[in-house]
């Protein structure tokens, strides 16, 4: 475990960007670029073209420890070099600390939830990680509807995850997300908080997580786990809210800062020049960053 990292993240002023598109969303996020599909034939040429992009981004003067901790990527974007190094350590070298999306996506909706599809190479995937120097994971699920059963289920799942990933020295980030566009999305946020402090509850002293979850819908409803002494940071998803709409809900949650993905990039095209670009990223990641420091 880097010590100066695990600090940065606990007591650092800043958001995590969330860079991990995989294979299901890439498509989307690349046409959100400006960039597509008819721009590439085959899986290769798309990777590509998502890494030049996550390049661009990670490579501005914009993407700057000064205003971002972290930031997570995808399996592939690890593997793959940055100005001739491994983009894990390009980012630690920007003062930035990586992290790592774990899961395999969804699978189907059930009880109300959609839980994580199997991860049958979980150890290799984290052994390697390791290798890449990266400090933490990421593993989402997503919440639908009030069942208790179903979300018991999301929790025990992730926590039972995340045990090994904390078994291999590494930080897991907790993701159970709650659908913005849930009918009863108090209610999902209300179980989801005693099921998540039920086990936080059950970890030792020396096993630590960080909790990545949608902006609840009455402010402070996660304070218990903030201040929760084995939870190293809360972190919020964007879940389809406008960054506008995302910054003003996160100004009213003490102590959670920012995990956005598309609300971070919207204003970014591969048709931008470079001044361009860097001016909109700047935008789009000081509107974050005072979303995430500076709370009514």
């Amino acid at each position: 475990m880097n010590n100066q990292q695990f600090d940065k993240i606990k007591n650092g002023k800043g958001f995590i960007a969330a860079l991990d598109q995989s294979g299901g969303s890439t498509p989307k996020a690349l046409a959100a670029y400006g960039v597509p599909e008819d721009s590439y034939s085959e899986e290769d040429e798309m990777f590509d073209l998502v890494h030049e992009m996550r390049t661009r981004i990670i490579t501005s003067p914009a993407f700057n420890a000064d205003q971002i901790l972290g930031a997570i990527l995808f399996e592939q974007t690890m593997d793959r070099e940055i100005k001739g190094q491994y983009t894990a350590d390009y980012l630690a070298g920007k003062g930035i600390v990586p992290f790592l999306k774990v899961d395999k996506g969804l699978a189907e909706k059930e009880n109300g939830v959609q839980l994580m599809k199997p991860i049958n190479d979980l150890d290799e995937t984290l052994r390697r990680a390791k290798e890449r120097n990266i400090f933490g994971t990421k593993m989402r699920s997503v919440i639908h509807e009030p069942n208790k059963s179903g979300i018991k289920s999301v929790v025990d799942q992730q926590f039972e995850i995340g045990q090994r990933i904390i078994d291999s020295d590494l930080i897991p980030i907790i993701e159970p997300e709650v659908n913005i566009h849930s009918e009863n999305k108090e209610k999902c946020e209300e179980i989801l908080h005693d099921e998540i402090l039920q086990h936080l509850n059950g970890l030792s002293e020396d096993e630590n997580v960080m909790l990545k979850l949608t902006i609840p819908t009455q402010p402070n409803a996660y304070k218990e786990l903030v201040d929760h002494p084995r939870v190293i940071r809360v972190v919020a998803l964007s879940g389809g809210y406008s960054r506008e709409e995302a910054n003003e809900k996160l100004k009213e949650n003490e102590g959670l800062i920012a995990s956005f993905s598309r609300a971070l990039a919207a204003d970014l095209n591969a048709k931008q020049s470079d001044e361009e670009f860097n001016q909109s990223l700047q935008e789009a990641v000081t509107s974050i960053f005072d979303a995430s420091m500076n709370k009514k």
